[in-house]
């Protein structure tokens, strides 16, 4: 079984943030950049929300609106599934499923730690199905 901390072992530490302030262009520039798909809101030291890809086609784009005038606090997504560190990636996927969503921030005692999204889930099921095969092969025919 794999748990969220299992998956941001594997990857940079780093989570991105953007202030509500910032205009969509500021948050779409820096996705951009960093080849994400999500961004948390932080106002100070908290979480008010999380701006994604489909924020910006459904409410941006869609709607005609200029992402250079639009402020991220204004087509951001406000209600935040988060996971915890210790959440098993199982939950996380059946999370993401029933809300139709594909980043969960990790907050452990209030303080972003990390973000889980349904790639780095599907990289993780993927990297467990080649461990099983190969230890199924070594069993069958011996190490290689």
């Amino acid at each position: 079984m794999s748990f969220v901390r299992d998956v941001l072992a594997a990857k940079d530490a780093d989570v991105c943030t953007i202030g509500p302030d910032k205009t969509v262009l500021d948050a779409a520039v820096l996705m951009n950049h960093r080849r994400i798909g999500a961004v948390v809101v932080i106002d100070g030291d908290k979480i008010v929300g999380i701006f994604t890809e489909r924020d910006i086609m459904n409410r941006v784009v869609a709607e005609k609106k200029d992402a250079a005038a639009t402020l991220v606090r204004d087509v951001m997504t406000t209600k935040v599934a988060f996971c915890e560190q210790n959440t098993t990636l199982e939950t996380c996927r059946g999370v993401m499923t029933k809300h139709k969503i594909r980043h969960l921030p990790v907050v452990e005692d209030g303080k972003l730690r990390g973000m889980v999204s349904s790639g780095d889930i599907l990289a993780r099921r993927l990297q467990e199905h080649e461990e099983t095969i190969k230890y199924l092969h070594e069993y069958m025919h011996g190490p290689s």
